[in-house]
């Protein structure tokens, strides 16, 4: 057993998703997230600037003695967890698009992702495509403009409404039955992709799958903690903390961080 917490980051406040399904199956585990908003959106990024800026989200984790990290940003994954894992001794999690649950299901052999393009053009998403998208189309879509209004708290604004529009149209026009979320932003959106999308399209998002590896992964290194009744959550920001804040819902609350 280990009393450490559980190290989160993403470029910005979208990993709230993936730690708030982390809390539901490991409700005994200490946590702290860092929001790096400054920096955000990664998906634009060059390679070179998501690896430092993956490494300084890393460091700074560890200096708060964190005992595991989850990396909840589609494009620092895909681009960096192969070095952090060579350069740390820590367990990384990372996240990838769910793509092969939706090849694997779709009936109309056609199905949607949406993702910024630093995940749709990284090595290691076009290796899983590859790998489940034999005989299947897969309608990919760059969400630019997508984190910047969620970064700004404009969530369901009509911004974001006519965006998504645009987005989407090609996906329904391909007949696709299965929606791939390629970034921990995004599961923000379902409202408004569910007024969107026709009534049989499932959306996949990674959530609960990181969930359940970040649980294996602390039971197979012995570091789950399932003694803790009272644990500790922070929440760190280095953009607006009020964005944050609203995203977290009044049920935990964040601070400022210079990083």
């Amino acid at each position: 057993m280990s009393n450490k917490p559980i190290g989160i980051f993403d470029s910005g406040v979208g990993g709230t998703s993936i730690f708030k399904e982390i809390h539901a199956l490991l409700p005994n585990e200490d946590t702290i997230y860092l929001a790096d908003s400054k920096n955000a959106p990664y998906g634009g990024k060059s390679k070179s600037e998501i690896l430092d800026l993956s490494i300084k989200n890393t460091e700074l984790l560890l200096e708060k003695n964190c005992k595991l990290i989850v990396v909840a940003c589609n494009t620092a994954t895909t681009n960096a967890i192969k070095m952090l894992r060579t350069t740390y001794k820590v367990p990384f999690i990372g996240i990838e698009p769910a793509i092969k649950p939706a090849a694997l299901h779709t009936k109309t052999k056609a199905i949607g992702i949406l993702a910024t393009k630093g995940t749709l053009g990284s090595e290691l998403f076009h290796r899983t495509t590859d790998l489940y998208s034999n005989g299947i189309k897969v309608v990919e879509q760059i969400g630019e403009g997508i984190v910047p209004l969620i970064e700004a708290g404009l969530i369901n604004s009509n911004d974001m409404k006519l965006l998504l529009q645009t987005y989407i149209e090609p996906m329904i026009k391909a007949n696709i039955d299965y929606l791939v979320l390629g970034c921990t932003h995004y599961p923000y959106l379902m409202p408004l992709l569910l007024e969107l999308l026709p009534k049989h399209v499932k959306i996949i998002d990674s959530g609960l799958a990181v969930a359940k590896q970040t649980k294996a992964v602390l039971e197979h290194h012995e570091l789950l903690n399932d003694k803790n009744t009272s644990p500790k959550h922070l929440f760190f920001s280095n953009g607006n903390i009020n964005v944050l804040n609203a995203i977290l819902n009044d049920e935990f609350s964040a601070s400022s961080l210079g990083f």
